[in-house]
């Protein structure tokens, strides 16, 4: 249960009070820096584990499961990595990055909602624009996208990781290769202009049928819906292509680290000191991405971080064309088979259970929770409750 190195939770723990007397917070922001705070401590309850092998015990405490946690994201990772295996395909896969301009802040911080949304619906239906149209391959594309809020130093900066693959299924259902020799997907230049008028008329239309949450006063007074659409035209909209995938692997590894990342980890943190957070970025405009440190006060470190939590049931990860949720299974199966193809089943991946430490041969299995209640829950092998009773 000992830990030395600075985590999230410890700067919650030292600063959540003072940050609540004097910031109004949502219910769910309130419930995120508290989850946190109690995560994989005495609060939540605790779990025993024992060796298959050498039967020694280890009792760690719970976890929150929240999904802005950085301490709780690694099975939710390893499970939707698993689910996506047998979905890879023998074709080249892209990686394509939709970002909204900055002048969006911060109005979308009053209307997350709708502009990530809007951001979803926007990017996807380009993407499928695109795919559909026979100059490029005229057919139903398969792809999926996770939205990140943040940059490196945890400003609000919302944007879509896409991961496309390099083909399409034809309105005659067979497969469509990508061209180009695989090098070269869409124009990213058209797809921003195309991305840029989609979003707008979107917006355009929620404003129109006051379907937002206008920005307060008191934080921009000369605020208007006309020159806030007006200034928006005006600015650059990016879409921004990686080269193609080496290989299904490579794919695995690469999404596996972007699928459920949280706006910071604990090992970027450095210290926290006289009311002040440190903690290391990248700075992506330098030419090597040179790792520096920043410092801001514990309130604004407070106040950034919670800018990215994501409302209430918004989905992050979302799927399209033929990865739809409910069909990629059957479709996938049928373009490999038109491939002449087998499933990719054979991906590397890291085991899900923890190897004992004391004999290093065995894997640790749960044969006791006790949750925060107190409620004891026995169990005589994995996945068979034996007994349960309140503490």
């Amino acid at each position: 249960m000992g830990r030395s190195r600075l985590e999230l939770s410890d700067i919650i723990r030292k600063y959540d009070d003072e940050f609540r007397e004097t910031h109004s917070l949502t219910k769910k922001q309130k419930s995120v820096l508290s989850a946190i705070e109690k995560c994989r401590t005495e609060a939540l309850g605790y779990h025993v584990e024992q060796c298959s092998h050498c039967k020694h015990i280890e009792v760690s405490y719970n976890s929150c499961r929240d999904r802005h946690c950085p301490k709780c994201q690694g099975h939710a990772q390893r499970q939707w990595v698993k689910q996506r295996i047998n979905q890879l395909l023998p074709v080249p896969y892209y990686h394509l990055v939709f970002t909204l301009p900055s002048s969006l802040f911060p109005f979308s911080l009053y209307n997350k909602r709708l502009i990530y949304t809007l951001l979803f619906d926007a990017a996807a239906s380009t993407l499928k624009q695109f795919g559909a149209d026979p100059k490029w391959l005229g057919g139903q594309i398969g792809f999926f996208g996770i939205l990140h809020t943040w940059g490196q130093t945890l400003w609000h900066h919302p944007h879509i990781h896409f991961i496309v693959a390099g083909g399409a299924i034809g309105p005659d259902g067979r497969w469509i290769p990508v061209k180009h020799k695989g090098k070269f997907l869409f124009p990213v230049s058209a797809l921003s202009k195309v991305f840029r008028g989609k979003f707008m008329k979107q917006l355009e239309d929620a404003i129109q049928r006051n379907d937002y949450t206008p920005i307060p006063l008191e934080d921009n007074p000369t605020w208007s819906p006309e020159s806030f659409l007006k200034n928006l035209v005006k600015k650059s909209w990016v879409v921004y292509c990686k080269s193609p995938f080496e290989n299904a692997e490579h794919v695995i590894r690469y999404i596996g680290r972007y699928t459920h990342r949280v706006a910071i980890s604990n090992s970027r943190l450095c210290s926290i000191a006289d009311g002040r957070v440190e903690f290391r970025y990248k700075d992506r405009r330098s030419s090597n991405n040179q790792v520096k440190r920043m410092k801001l006060s514990a309130d604004d470190f407070l106040q950034r971080f919670l800018w990215h939590v994501l409302p209430e049931k918004f989905h992050r990860i979302r799927h399209y064309g033929f990865l739809c949720n409910g069909k990629a299974k059957t479709n996938c199966a049928r373009i490999l088979k038109m491939l002449g193809a087998k499933v990719l089943n054979n991906v590397k991946q890291k085991k899900n259970r923890a190897k004992c430490r004391v004999c290093n041969t065995g894997y640790l299995f749960m044969i006791c929770l006790v949750t925060a209640r107190g409620f004891v829950i026995q169990i005589n092998s994995p996945g068979n409750m034996i007994a349960a009773q309140n503490g």
